[in-house]
């Protein structure tokens, strides 16, 4: 199975992943998969469609935010939070490396009012370095917290 990493108990990123491990992520507890990828940014990797089959054939529901390079805008965020807001159970988002799901989420979570030094860790702690953002994080949290 990809390499999943847990970012809190119920929200997990992951890089690519396949239709296998769909399935074995429903077994594991996932409820919704979100695709941060965009289809054709790299040769070989499976089809967003693919993997919306899959996760409708194990039950789960898909929803697809591609994001391309590191360019996370108002919208994608605004369709995180609905996805998010509406999810029961565990949700795994996945891209090329999990970097652009970590990085939504972190973004979703301070634009929030989350406390941007937990959300660094959490993170971190996940393997993902998601320092280069603390500007944009602060910014948004202080948006909230003002």
């Amino acid at each position: 199975m990809t390499d999943i990493r847990p970012l809190s108990q119920t929200f997990w990123v992951a890089p690519q992943i396949t239709p296998e491990d769909v399935r074995e992520a429903a077994a594991k507890g996932v409820r919704l998969v979100i695709n941060n990828r965009p289809d054709g940014e790299e040769p070989g990797q499976p089809a967003g469609a693919e993997i919306e089959a899959a996760a409708k054939e194990a039950g789960l529901a898909y929803i697809a935010i591609p994001i391309r390079g590191g360019n996370i805008g108002e919208a994608d965020l605004d369709a995180f939070d609905v996805a998010v807001a509406n999810a029961s159970g565990v949700t795994l988002a996945y891209c090329r490396s999990g970097m652009r799901s970590a990085a939504l989420r972190a973004l979703a979570r301070a634009r929030a009012g989350g406390d941007v030094e937990a959300i660094l860790r959490e993170a971190a702690e996940a393997g993902y370095d998601l320092a280069g953002l603390r500007p944009r994080l602060e910014a948004l949290a202080a948006l909230n917290n003002g």
